[in-house]
Protein backbone atom coordinates (compact mmCIF):
# COMPACT_ATOMS: atom_id res chain seq x y z
CA UNK A 1 0.00 0.00 0.00
CA UNK A 2 1.53 3.74 -0.77
CA UNK A 3 1.88 5.70 1.79
CA UNK A 4 -0.20 8.80 2.52
CA UNK A 5 0.71 12.34 4.23
CA UNK A 6 -1.74 14.02 6.38
CA UNK A 7 -0.81 17.65 6.75
CA UNK A 8 -2.28 19.03 10.44
CA UNK A 9 -2.58 22.72 11.31
CA UNK A 10 -3.18 23.96 14.16
CA UNK A 11 -3.99 27.63 16.00
CA UNK A 12 -5.10 28.26 19.65
CA UNK A 13 -7.49 30.61 18.66
CA UNK A 14 -10.08 31.62 16.25
CA UNK A 15 -8.53 34.92 15.84
CA UNK A 16 -5.31 32.80 14.90
CA UNK A 17 -4.54 31.56 11.46
CA UNK A 18 -4.58 27.85 11.35
CA UNK A 19 -3.72 27.82 7.76
CA UNK A 20 -0.86 29.95 7.78
CA UNK A 21 1.63 27.24 7.33
CA UNK A 22 -0.21 25.28 4.47
CA UNK A 23 2.27 27.12 2.01
CA UNK A 24 5.20 25.98 3.44
CA UNK A 25 4.20 22.47 3.83
CA UNK A 26 2.83 22.34 0.46
CA UNK A 27 6.55 23.90 -0.45
CA UNK A 28 7.98 20.97 1.87
CA UNK A 29 5.71 18.20 0.04
CA UNK A 30 6.45 19.12 -3.23
CA UNK A 31 10.25 19.22 -2.78
CA UNK A 32 10.12 15.50 -1.48
CA UNK A 33 8.19 14.35 -3.88
CA UNK A 34 4.63 13.87 -2.34
CA UNK A 35 1.36 14.62 -2.42
CA UNK A 36 -0.81 15.76 0.43
CA UNK A 37 -3.55 13.61 1.00
CA UNK A 38 -5.89 15.36 2.98
CA UNK A 39 -5.32 18.95 5.37
CA UNK A 40 -6.58 18.85 8.84
CA UNK A 41 -7.09 22.20 10.39
CA UNK A 42 -8.57 23.45 13.75
CA UNK A 43 -7.88 26.35 16.14
CA UNK A 44 -7.38 24.62 19.50
CA UNK A 45 -5.01 24.81 22.55
CA UNK A 46 -1.64 22.25 21.81
CA UNK A 47 -1.86 21.80 25.19
CA UNK A 48 -5.01 19.62 25.74
CA UNK A 49 -5.41 16.69 23.96
CA UNK A 50 -9.22 17.72 23.37
CA UNK A 51 -8.04 18.17 19.55
CA UNK A 52 -10.74 16.34 17.52
CA UNK A 53 -9.23 17.08 13.78
CA UNK A 54 -6.23 15.89 15.71
CA UNK A 55 -7.64 12.54 16.44
CA UNK A 56 -9.85 12.62 13.43
CA UNK A 57 -6.76 12.12 11.26
CA UNK A 58 -5.09 9.23 13.56
CA UNK A 59 -8.55 7.34 13.26
CA UNK A 60 -8.20 7.83 9.69
CA UNK A 61 -4.13 7.21 8.77
CA UNK A 62 -3.16 3.65 8.51
CA UNK A 63 0.69 1.69 9.10
CA UNK A 64 3.70 4.01 7.59
CA UNK A 65 1.66 6.93 7.07
CA UNK A 66 3.11 10.16 7.33
CA UNK A 67 1.53 13.12 9.57
CA UNK A 68 3.26 16.38 8.42
CA UNK A 69 3.28 19.55 10.73
CA UNK A 70 5.11 22.87 10.39
CA UNK A 71 6.66 22.95 14.01
CA UNK A 72 6.77 19.85 16.47
CA UNK A 73 4.34 22.50 18.96
CA UNK A 74 1.84 22.58 16.67
CA UNK A 75 1.64 18.88 17.88
CA UNK A 76 2.45 19.32 21.28
CA UNK A 77 2.33 21.56 23.92
CA UNK A 78 1.18 18.67 26.38
CA UNK A 79 2.05 17.89 29.69
CA UNK A 80 4.22 14.95 30.27
CA UNK A 81 1.80 11.93 30.53
CA UNK A 82 -0.29 13.25 28.16
CA UNK A 83 2.14 13.61 25.74
CA UNK A 84 2.87 10.18 26.57
CA UNK A 85 -0.94 9.17 25.77
CA UNK A 86 -0.79 11.10 22.31
CA UNK A 87 2.69 9.76 21.80
CA UNK A 88 1.60 6.01 22.23
CA UNK A 89 -1.26 6.41 20.37
CA UNK A 90 0.52 7.52 17.22
CA UNK A 91 3.35 4.83 17.90
CA UNK A 92 0.94 2.04 18.01
CA UNK A 93 -0.73 2.78 15.00
CA UNK A 94 2.72 2.92 13.08
CA UNK A 95 2.09 6.69 11.98
CA UNK A 96 5.55 8.81 10.98
CA UNK A 97 5.85 12.04 12.03
CA UNK A 98 7.49 14.42 10.27
CA UNK A 99 7.95 17.77 11.16
CA UNK A 100 9.56 21.19 9.30
CA UNK A 101 11.44 21.98 12.52
CA UNK A 102 12.56 18.38 12.71
CA UNK A 103 15.32 17.95 10.13
CA UNK A 104 15.71 14.14 11.51
CA UNK A 105 12.34 13.36 10.98
CA UNK A 106 12.76 14.55 7.39
CA UNK A 107 14.73 10.96 6.53
CA UNK A 108 11.31 9.21 7.47
CA UNK A 109 9.99 10.10 4.20
CA UNK A 110 11.80 7.43 2.25
CA UNK A 111 11.85 3.81 3.55
CA UNK A 112 15.09 2.59 3.66
CA UNK A 113 16.96 -1.41 5.56
CA UNK A 114 15.85 -2.44 8.74
CA UNK A 115 18.40 -1.44 10.41
CA UNK A 116 18.77 2.30 9.07
CA UNK A 117 14.92 2.49 9.15
CA UNK A 118 15.23 1.76 12.97
CA UNK A 119 18.44 4.02 13.25
CA UNK A 120 16.43 7.11 12.28
CA UNK A 121 13.05 6.37 14.19
CA UNK A 122 15.07 5.71 17.46
CA UNK A 123 17.04 9.08 16.73
CA UNK A 124 13.33 11.04 15.65
CA UNK A 125 11.66 9.55 18.68
CA UNK A 126 14.02 11.11 21.00
CA UNK A 127 14.48 14.70 19.30
CA UNK A 128 10.72 14.77 19.07
CA UNK A 129 10.33 13.77 22.97
CA UNK A 130 13.08 17.18 23.54
CA UNK A 131 11.21 19.38 21.01
CA UNK A 132 7.72 18.44 23.01
CA UNK A 133 9.60 18.94 26.27
CA UNK A 134 10.79 22.28 25.01
CA UNK A 135 7.28 23.32 23.46
CA UNK A 136 5.94 22.33 27.13
CA UNK A 137 8.02 24.30 28.81
CA UNK A 138 7.74 27.92 26.35
CA UNK A 139 4.19 27.44 27.30
CA UNK A 140 4.04 27.53 30.66
CA UNK A 141 6.96 30.31 30.85
CA UNK A 142 4.34 32.49 28.63
CA UNK A 143 1.56 31.72 30.77
CA UNK A 144 3.09 32.27 33.98
CA UNK A 145 4.54 35.44 32.28
CA UNK A 146 0.93 36.39 31.15
CA UNK A 147 -0.20 35.82 34.96
CA UNK A 148 2.29 37.81 36.29
CA UNK A 149 1.11 40.64 34.07
CA UNK A 150 -2.20 40.28 34.92
CA UNK A 151 -1.41 40.46 38.06
CA UNK A 152 0.78 43.63 37.68
CA UNK A 153 -2.16 45.94 35.90
CA UNK A 154 -4.82 44.48 38.60
CA UNK A 155 -2.63 45.83 41.22
CA UNK A 156 -2.11 49.18 39.49
CA UNK A 157 -5.86 48.89 38.43
CA UNK A 158 -4.97 48.89 34.60
CA UNK A 159 -6.37 45.56 34.22
CA UNK A 160 -9.43 45.15 32.33
CA UNK A 161 -9.68 42.07 30.88
CA UNK A 162 -9.98 40.77 26.92
CA UNK A 163 -12.71 42.28 25.54
CA UNK A 164 -16.11 41.06 24.69
CA UNK A 165 -16.75 39.91 20.99
CA UNK A 166 -19.59 41.71 20.99
CA UNK A 167 -20.91 40.05 17.45
CA UNK A 168 -19.62 36.44 18.31
CA UNK A 169 -22.28 37.30 21.66
CA UNK A 170 -25.48 38.80 19.00
CA UNK A 171 -24.87 35.59 16.98
CA UNK A 172 -25.32 33.74 20.10
CA UNK A 173 -28.25 35.25 21.27
CA UNK A 174 -29.82 35.17 18.42
CA UNK A 175 -29.46 31.44 17.97
CA UNK A 176 -30.19 30.90 21.77
CA UNK A 177 -33.88 32.77 20.79
CA UNK A 178 -34.42 30.52 18.06
CA UNK A 179 -33.85 27.44 20.06
CA UNK A 180 -30.79 25.98 18.94
CA UNK A 181 -28.98 23.38 21.61
CA UNK A 182 -25.68 24.45 22.91
CA UNK A 183 -23.95 21.66 21.14
CA UNK A 184 -25.37 23.38 17.72
CA UNK A 185 -24.50 26.65 18.88
CA UNK A 186 -20.87 25.67 19.30
CA UNK A 187 -20.30 23.94 16.15
CA UNK A 188 -22.37 26.78 14.30
CA UNK A 189 -20.43 29.88 15.79
CA UNK A 190 -17.11 27.86 16.61
CA UNK A 191 -17.20 28.66 20.25
CA UNK A 192 -16.90 26.83 23.85
CA UNK A 193 -19.82 25.89 26.28
CA UNK A 194 -18.97 28.52 28.68
CA UNK A 195 -19.26 31.63 26.27
CA UNK A 196 -22.80 30.09 25.39
CA UNK A 197 -23.58 30.14 28.89
CA UNK A 198 -22.57 32.98 30.08
CA UNK A 199 -24.85 35.00 26.97
CA UNK A 200 -27.60 32.51 28.12
CA UNK A 201 -27.15 34.38 31.68
CA UNK A 202 -26.87 37.54 29.95
CA UNK A 203 -30.01 37.08 28.31
CA UNK A 204 -32.04 35.52 31.37
CA UNK A 205 -30.34 38.28 33.65
CA UNK A 206 -31.89 40.98 30.99
CA UNK A 207 -35.27 39.69 30.94
CA UNK A 208 -35.79 39.39 34.77
CA UNK A 209 -34.15 43.06 34.94
CA UNK A 210 -36.37 44.40 32.01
Amino acid sequence: MTSRVYAYLRASTKEQNASRAREQLDEFAHSKGMTIATYFTENESGASLQRPELFRLLDIAQKDDVLLVEQVDRLSRLKTDDWQVLRQTISNKGIRIVALDLPTSHQLIQSGDEFTNRMLEALNGMMLDMLAAIARKDYTDRKRRQEQGISKAKEAGKYKGRPEDAQRNEKIARLLKAGMSYSDIMETVNCSRATVAKVSKSLKDTAITG
